[in-house]
């Protein structure tokens, strides 16, 4: 895995850049993509597996920091299928921003198939359409 690349996505999901979550997504894609036809004939699934899940927490991140406000905290996990009081406790955690995103706290809300309405398009998908099977 080309340390160039993760510092690209790094980059790009930088949660101070102030960019929408559909145009940031759709850099990564363009991103992601050209990346991934360099090397779609090697074997990278397990190390692509755990770049997707650490590129869907940086997403995650970017989208907890960009809410800013506690109370606004708790009326989007409210918005997002969270009980009152549990969303109230979730939204004033004193946990980091990077242990949230790590946390059920978005784990369980912005799940990979919300992440994919948005947007997202993970790259193992990607990998296994493209890639093909020499047997």
């Amino acid at each position: 895995m080309g340390k160039k690349f993760k510092r690209n996505l790094k980059l790009l999901t930088k949660k101070t850049n102030p960019v929408s979550v559909s145009e940031r997504l759709s850099r990564l894609t363009q991103v992601c993509r050209g990346w991934l036809n360099n090397y779609r004939l090697t074997n990278i699934y397990t190390k692509l597996k755990k770049l997707d899940e650490w590129l869907r927490n940086r997403l995650r991140y970017c989208i907890w920091h960009h809410w800013k406000k506690a109370d606004r905290k708790r009326k989007n996990l409210i918005c997002l299928g969270i009980e009152k009081g549990q969303a109230y406790a979730w939204s004033r955690t004193r946990m980091g921003g990077w242990a949230v995103a790590q946390s059920p706290i978005l784990g369980t809300t912005i799940t990979l198939s919300r992440l994919k309405r948005k947007g997202y398009k993970p790259m193992i998908d990607y990998l296994n359409r493209t890639q093909t099977s020499i047997f």
